[in-house]
């Protein structure tokens, strides 16, 4: 079974550093940010899905 987490704040700092290494290590990622449309970096990653909460 692959494994899910639900990361908040991801287009800068803590949580965009978090989103990579749980991306890194095998798992899916929903990453939320006030505004998914800027973020470019996060979206060429596989396994992490963006989004606005």
């Amino acid at each position: 079974m692959q494994k899910t987490i639900f990361i908040t704040g991801a287009s800068s700092g803590l949580g965009k550093a978090a989103a990579k290494l749980f991306q890194s290590k095998g798992w899916n990622v929903i990453a939320t940010m006030r505004n998914p449309e800027k973020e470019t970096g996060l979206n060429q990653l596989q396994n992490i899905t963006t989004g606005c909460p």
